[in-house]
């Protein structure tokens, strides 16, 4: 990847007070980040979504949503509740951090022990994720994360845990960086809500152990100018089970990558998202699995819905090593233009070394289906209503990636008010 020189945002960057292990983290990504130089229009991951406004020194400010028309997400669910204001920690918006089967810290305070089980992970899946793709976004993230939390699960949590990311302030630019832990057989469950500021760039690192279960649920709040970078970094060991879902609708401008390392054998990992975008919208997927292990599982699930010159954006990547046999991946990307005016840029990848492997992709484009609208119409069914129920059904199998059926409801139900606003 062609290096751009760090200019203005590296004058500007300031590393976060820590203790030792936490100072020496930080500068070590900020050498990374310096090595690497910071992502432009022409390095191949980003031709499809221009970075400019998620690099600047100072973030394009960004309108408040109300949101007083629907209840917050995930509130009917009982969690254990963790808020962030513009990327800074509301202890009195929290739930108390003590929960069986799980220790939760935040970042901020963890790093200002010398000791601390964090240190060897903070940062390191990141840097592991480095190769063979550059991501400076990343890098930017470790070196200058205020805070996020530290989750250690030794055991069954007994409850999911929800990050839960309010925007306040038009001009918020928060960097969030979030370490969890499985130790082996230990099992979580984390959400994530909410638009977290007018700009955020945001890091989660997931560390499994043996037949480790991890279930994460991620819905991107409805102020539309807001603009983000994601990243979830996961390393699975043997027998262990990684699902990630996300639901993107509205936001200018959103980025989510995953990159997996399969490490153990017998495991899987199967990441899926929804995005819905209507007029200025762009959003990214970009995913990288690397399976290094035998008889192993990943599936990428990924559908949007775009109109009114909506653009969506997917590059997902299976890499199988030579000695990671009985490979199973799958990838699927397909977007329903609701109009001649959006637009679907995909870029599917296999990359394989070993030979007894079943990997499949496949990305598809298209518009309504007019027979099945026609069906409908012809059954009574009013078009509005028609179309909505064919975007349903066009989304299932994203949403069917979600292992709580709880959770998938409320998705569901979410998706559904979001095309009844959204109706022409």
């Amino acid at each position: 990847m062609p290096a751009t020189a760090l200019t203005e945002l590296d004058r500007e960057i300031t590393l976060p007070a820590a203790g030792v292990w936490g100072t020496k983290s930080r500068k070590d990504a900020l050498a990374r980040l310096t090595a690497m130089g910071l992502p432009n229009h022409r390095d191949e991951y980003w031709k499809y979504t221009r970075p400019e406004t998620l690099t600047s020194a100072t973030p394009t400010p960004a309108a408040i949503f109300d949101g007083n028309d629907e209840a917050p997400m995930f509130d009917a669910i009982d969690c254990l509740q963790i808020t962030f204001i513009d990327g800074v920690f509301d202890a009195d918006a929290s739930d108390d951090l003590e929960m069986a089967g799980v220790s939760i810290e935040r970042l901020a305070t963890a790093m200002e022990n010398d000791i601390h089980w964090a240190k060897d992970l903070y940062g390191t899946l990141e840097t592991n994720g480095q190769n063979p793709v550059q991501r400076p976004l990343a890098a930017l993230n470790s070196a200058t994360a205020t805070d996020g939390v530290v989750i250690h699960a030794t055991g069954q949590a007994a409850k999911p845990v929800l990050i839960r990311y309010l925007h306040q302030n038009e001009t918020s630019d928060a960097v969030l960086h979030h370490v969890i832990k499985l130790d082996d057989g230990a099992a979580l469950t984390v959400l994530e809500t909410g638009p977290a500021a007018a700009r955020l760039n945001k890091v989660m690192e997931v560390d499994q152990g043996n037949e480790a279960r991890f279930n994460h649920v991620c819905t991107q709040g409805r102020d539309h100018a807001r603009r983000a970078v994601t990243h979830i970094f996961a390393r699975l060991a043997t027998e262990s089970r990684f699902k990630s879902f996300t639901l993107t609708a509205n936001g200018v401008l959103t980025r989510n990558e995953c990159i997996i390392e399969i490490t153990g054998d017998d495991a899987f990992a199967h990441v899926a998202g929804a995005a819905l975008g209507d007029g200025d919208f762009h959003h990214d997927d970009t995913v990288f699995i690397t399976h290094d292990a035998v008889n192993c599982e990943s599936r990428q699930v990924f559908k949007k819905v775009l109109r009114n010159g909506a653009t969506g954006v997917f590059q997902g990547k299976i890499l199988v090593q030579p000695d990671a046999q009985k490979t199973d991946g799958y990838q699927i990307s397909q977007a329903l233009l609701l109009d001649d005016d959006s637009q679907f840029l995909a870029k599917p990848e296999l990359e394989i070394y070993a030979d007894d492997v079943a990997c499949s992709h496949g990305s598809t484009t298209g518009a309504i289906d007019e027979t099945a609208l026609f069906y409908l119409r012809s059954r009574g069914v009013e078009k509005d209503e028609a179309q909505d129920l064919l975007v349903l059904s066009f989304l299932a199998e994203a949403i069917g990636e979600i292992e709580d059926e709880v959770l998938a409801d409320e998705i569901q139900s979410r998706l559904e008010s979001w095309l009844k606003r959204h109706s022409s």
